[in-house]
């Protein structure tokens, strides 16, 4: 079985020397996304709000682009760089796992690359 890779232009290119997903057998490695916007590739706003909301935007059109579903995804690890916005964040991620919830990770970074706020990354897998 041969590794996929997985790009798309309905999310940012990446700024490093890594795909944005690799698809291997039923199972879907997405990298870290930032709130960057994929065609301008700026942020998508300044605020926590706007870059957490674009972060899972981007996070499922790579989801998407790969074949698989929001309901694919078993696993989340989230990256702040203030942990106070934590509520903030999980208010936001409701709209994208309301029902579905896979696990997740949220961990406090000193950090991001390009100065960003959050970023999310996912593991998913095809049922079947």
């Amino acid at each position: 079985m041969k590794n996929r890779i997985v790009q798309t232009e309905k999310a940012p290119a990446a700024i490093g020397p890594y795909s944005q997903a690799v698809e291997s057998g039923r199972w879907l490695f997405v990298s870290g996304q930032l709130g960057l916007d994929p065609e301008s590739g700026a942020f998508a706003g300044e605020s926590f709000d706007s870059q957490a909301r674009q972060a899972l935007e981007n996070m499922k059109q790579i989801i998407m682009a790969a074949g698989f579903d929001l309901t694919d995804v078993v696993s989340v690890d989230v990256y702040l760089t203030d942990m106070e916005r934590f509520a903030d964040f999980n208010e936001i991620y409701a709209g994208y796992f309301s029902e579905h919830h896979p696990a997740r990770a949220a961990v406090g970074v000193a950090a991001l690359p390009r100065g960003g706020l959050v970023e999310v990354r996912c593991t998913a897998r095809k049922s079947g």
